[in-house]
């Protein structure tokens, strides 16, 4: 799939006010600085759709974006960002599960996840509440340029282990990227190229 056009639509931080189009969505989501708006820009070929900030915790509402006028990509906060306030903490939290228990266009979640570090409990924790929910989701392991393929397999081989720890039957559908470098950019779009395809087909919105 190539994303011909990419428009910001809307921010807020309630669900009700999420865009009304039956199209379908797919969210990403992960802990904060985990490159999550470098990551968005790469996938849409825009410098600046998402806003970047050596900031962690920038991102604190829903954002929407159109893409090709088919479907939308929406940016959700960053969580585990410990300088957030309890308060402030609380109500991202709040926002993030009315999202993701009641948004009935939402197709797949993608968790991002820095692939530069050994398993995060915070991480398997988040990724354990969206089995629960019977959220669908795929791992996207971010900033693969950092580290050697010998550690990338290491800690994909970590999460993996994690994971049937914790009573997954197999290890979700995950793909290692870089925003630098464009390295798994093709393989993203297609898998939502291919949903889709299968949704319009079919007429399942």
């Amino acid at each position: 799939m190539k994303i011909n056009t990419a428009e910001f639509i809307i921010s807020n931080s309630e669900v009700d006010k999420c865009p009304k189009e039956p199209i379908p969505e797919y969210a990403f989501i992960g802990r904060s600085n985990v490159g999550k708006s470098s990551l968005i820009n790469m996938l849409t070929n825009h410098k600046n759709l998402a806003k970047t900030s050596g900031r962690p915790g920038k991102t604190q509402l829903i954002n929407h974006f159109k893409i090709n006028n088919n479907w939308f990509l929406v940016d959700l906060p960053g969580y585990g960002y410990a300088k957030v306030s309890k308060k402030t903490k609380s109500v991202f939290q709040q926002f993030i599960t009315d999202y993701f228990e009641t948004r009935q266009q939402l197709v797949c979640a993608f968790v991002l996840i820095d692939i530069r570090h050994e398993a995060q409990n915070i991480d398997i924790e988040f990724m354990s509440y969206m089995g629960e929910s019977e959220i669908p989701f795929c791992i996207i392991f971010t900033k693969a340029d950092k580290i050697s393929k010998t550690k990338i397999d290491s800690h994909i081989a970590a999460y993996t282990k994690q994971m049937y720890a914790n009573n997954w039957e197999e290890m979700p559908q995950y793909f290692v990227t870089s925003a630098t470098d464009g390295l798994g950019k093709e393989s993203v779009l297609e898998y939502i190229g291919a949903i889709n395809d299968d949704l319009f087909k079919n007429n399942l919105l």
